[in-house]
Formats: C-alpha cells, structure tokens, sequence
C-alpha cells in the first residue's frame, strides 16, 4: 500500500509530529510504502487569490503535493485543533491542493464529479478538549468539515479518525499509550483499510442505486389499494398471495429498471442535469457496473419472472387466463417503455405507459391475484385520479433531460412539445386528478375509497400549480427542478395513500 502521511501542525516536533512518525513507523513494519509531508517545510501562498482557485499559479510545493496525494492508496492526516478547526497552515493548504480539476470538478449546477475515487484516509486528531465535549457540545467541526465536507466530497472512502485529548495535562504514560496506539494503526495497515463488511457494502451498493429503491414504494400502495378494494368488495383476501403477486411485480420493475440502464446509457452517458429524480442511477455511466454485468442481472430477474408468475397462479384463485393476459400486458408496456421495437419513451408515449403502469396496471394486478373479475368497474375508476397525478411527476422528470435527451433522439414530452408546454401539460393533468377524484367521491362510485382528506390534496394542487406557472414564467430555465419534482411526486400520494388507509 502506497501511504502518504501529511502532518498539518506548524511545528514539525510537535505531538503531532510524534503521533506522525509513530504512525509512519507501524506502517513500515506492515510493509506499506511510505511518503511524508511535513506542511511547515513547504513553501506556498495560503491565500486563494484569484475567482477560480485551479487558476492560481501552483508553486513547486503545490505541485509536488497533488503528485503525492495522486501516488498515494492511503492518506493520513495528523494535526491539532485550534478553536474548534484546523490550524491555518492545513486549511491553506486544502484550499490551494484539492481544488477543482484535480480533486473535484462540477459537472453542472450542484452536479459534481468526484476525482480522488479508490482512496481512503485517516486523520489523527489532537485537542485539549475533552473528546466527549468536543463532540457533543462543539459538534466536531474540524472533523466534519476534513471527513465529510473535503475528503468525502472529493471521493475519499472511508475515512477513519481518531481523537487525543487533552494532549496538554496529559502525562508521559498517556502519550506513550497514545504514540503506541498511533503505531498500530499503522501495523494495522497489513490487513488493508476496507473491512469484509465494507467491501460487501462497496459491491452492494450500485446494485442498490440501481435499483433506484426510492420509486417503489408508490408501486406497492397501488399494488395494496387493488387488493385491498378486493377484500372490500367480498373477495377472499390471502396475504400469501398479496406477496407473491407483489414479488411478480417488483421483479418485472427490477428487469424494466436494468433495462433502462442499458438502453438509456447514450441519453444518460451525455446528461449533466441528472438529479435523484431524472437521469438514471447513473451506475453504467460511472462505471460501477459494466454493461455485461448488467446483462447478465437482466437476464437472471427474467428467468425468476415466471417461476413466480407459475407460483402465484398455484394459489391465486384467478383465472389463470385473466393472470397470464395482465402480466403479459404488464410486461410489455413495462420493457418497452426503452426496448426495441417499441422503445415508447422515445415516441412521446413514455409518460402515458409510465402513468397506465403504475396506476392502473397494478391496480388491476392486485384486484385480479386476489379473485377479482376484470370487468368489475372498482379497480378501473379508482385509478383514473392517480393515473393523472402520476403524468405531472414524469413529464417533470423529462424536463432536466431535456438536451441530452434530444441529441440521443428520445422524444419526450419536453422534448416534443418543449418545456412551457410540458409544464402546461401538467398543470391540466393536476386538474384533472383534482376534478375525477372528487367526481369518484361525491357520486359515491367507488365506496370506502375517498373521505374529506381529499380536501388537502386541493391546497396541495394550488401550490404545485402555482410553482408550475413560475416555471412557465421564467426566461432561463434552471438546469434542475427538484422542488418541481418532489412537490408533483407527493401530489400523487393523496390519490394512493387514503385509498390505500381506507380500504385498509
């Protein structure tokens, strides 16, 4: 392992500087290869001084350091705390090395790059405050603002720290136990850095982003309202066959998910407005996962679809007829939502199949597993409101999309009609899941699924409207829309989630 140990106190004989050496000591013993460097022997402007710091002209020390910390696997940082914070000479330091270009580089607006990926670090900390006040009561500040705000920002992970206080009333046998402890520390780098627990994690997690867990709760509650409104109507209900039927669905999600990854990767691969609502998860892209792997994930969540597709219709008193021609429907709109021929999100139809989708698709899946007849009328009027409730958040999500989407020739709505028109498009889709919801509830069309809450979702309506007229309204737009987004997302819930408690 390649360790470059920076001692960040002013005064190279310092206890830091013992805490450094120790370190450096230990991590030989371990076998590393070890770099130094001593902050108080470089010779650097602390300032930042012109608008764009990766402007400033780099001194030789400015140079040799970036080439350090590029060269090195490990990076430990040993200095104390100043009135809560760093001493000046680190900070100065961070300020003209991990600058955009080489630490980081901003992609767009709020949108980041990070460029010191596959490091990890350790900081050995010193103060005379009690670490116990130091954390409770001042918050860590110098602490967050190196592991969280520097380090991890710029892609550094994980970063270990540890804390030694009071240095000043310590005796000689507290800084000889604390100078040993620094000296296994770097002992321990023989088993590496990482954890088994976290190299687990570091495999699991693209898949997890991937996923893009954050979208499928709204396919359970409509999935539950289905099957509830069955059980309301004098089916017998089973909640083996409720999970089973969810399991059928969110695997068909899963594989239309992967899907998207691959066939989306030319419009996401030349996106820089991608957000946690549009864009993808971005795994491709990054290279997280290689487009093989992909592949193979795709291909093994399809061979478990009809497996439990043949479970459920074991159980499920529906007719296996009925079963089959729903999830065939399913799953055709659902893969060919971006998957040749159809790819219907690049012939302005994504936002509909999105809407029938998750609206009445799974509505119907939930009413039908559990014995329901499809040409009851329940389960087709109780998802016309959240039908239209779903077409505002999608057509928005398209929006940031815009460009990249263009270019790789994906005819969005925004991309077809242009962005006003777009956001017109969901200000009247906002209207009519306001006007069908309260039509359902004061004719009494569907009993037991609406009551007076709906009077909520009319303020709620209001606010998005409004906030949707100022996006019309403004000459430039901005790159990301993300309070659009998280306002139209939880629109939706109102025509999902009191379905959902009162059929419960």
């Amino acid at each position: 392992m390649k360790v470059l140990i920076i001692l960040g106190h002013p005064r190279k004989d310092s206890f830091c500087g013992a805490l450094s050496s120790s370190y450096a000591a230990g991590a030989k013993e371990a076998g590393a290869e070890i770099e130094t460097l001593a902050l108080a022997d470089l010779d650097f402007n602390l300032n930042v001084t012109l608008a764009e710091p990766q402007h400033q002209h780099p001194e030789d020390d400015i140079i040799k350091a970036k080439q350090l910390i590029s060269w090195a696997d490990h990076l430990v940082f040993v200095y104390p705390v100043w009135w809560g914070m760093m001493p000046a000479l680190l900070k100065g330091f961070l300020d003209r090395v991990f600058v955009p270009g080489f630490a980081f580089y901003e992609i767009a607006q709020d949108n980041y790059k990070q460029l010191l990926q596959h490091k990890t670090a350790q900081l050995i900390i010193t103060m005379d405050t009690p670490v116990w006040i130091y954390k409770t009561f001042i918050k860590a500040p110098s602490t967050h603002a190196m592991k969280v705000a520097t380090l991890q920002f710029c892609g550094i992970s994980p970063v270990r720290t540890i804390h030694f206080s009071p240095v000043k009333h310590s005796t000689a046998k507290e800084k000889d136990k604390w100078l040993q402890q620094s000296f296994n520390l770097g002992m321990a780098l023989k088993n590496g850095v990482i954890t088994s627990r976290e190299i687990l994690w570091h495999n699991l997690l693209p898949w997890l982003k991937a996923i893009r867990l954050q979208f499928y709760p709204m396919t359970w509650v409509a999935y539950a309202v289905g099957a509830f409104a069955a059980r309301s109507l004098g089916y017998e209900f089973s909640w083996m066959i409720f999970w089973l039927g969810y399991l059928l669905l969110f695997l068909i999600e899963l594989a239309t998910v992967y899907l998207n990854e691959i066939f989306d990767y030319q419009t996401d691969s030349i996106n820089n407005a991608f957000g946690p609502f549009n864009g993808g998860s971005r795994v491709l892209v990054n290279g997280e996962i290689s487009v093989q792997n992909m592949k193979k994930a795709v291909k093994l969540v399809i061979l478990a679809i009809p497996i439990v597709f043949v479970l459920l219709t074991l159980i499920s008193p529906a007719l296996i007829g009925h079963t089959l021609l729903l999830s065939i429907i399913l799953i055709v709109l659902a893969f060919g939502y971006t998957v040749p021929p159809l790819k219907l999100s690049y012939q302005s139809l994504g936002e509909v199949t999105v809407g029938l989708t998750h609206s009445l698709m799974v509505i119907l899946c939930g009413f039908i597993f559990q014995g329901g007849i499809y040409t009851n009328a329940y389960p087709w009027l109780i998802s016309i409101p959240l039908f239209f409730s779903i077409i505002p958040s999608i057509t928005l999500s398209g929006i940031p999309d815009h460009e990249a989407d263009k270019l790789a020739g994906k005819r969005s709505l925004s991309v077809r009609f242009g962005k006003n028109k777009a956001a017109l498009g969901a200000i009247v889709c906002t209207v009519m899941a306001l006007v069908s919801s309260f039509y359902l509830y004061f004719n009494d069309l569907v009993p037991g699924a609406y009551n007076y809450l709906l009077l909520l979702s009319v303020f709620h309506a209001l606010w998005l409207i409004l906030e949707l007229l100022k996006y019309i309204n403004v000459a430039v737009k901005p790159t990301q829309i993300n309070k659009l987004m998280l306002l139209s997302l939880t629109y939706l819930m109102w025509f999902a989630l009191i379905p959902f408690f009162l059929l419960m």
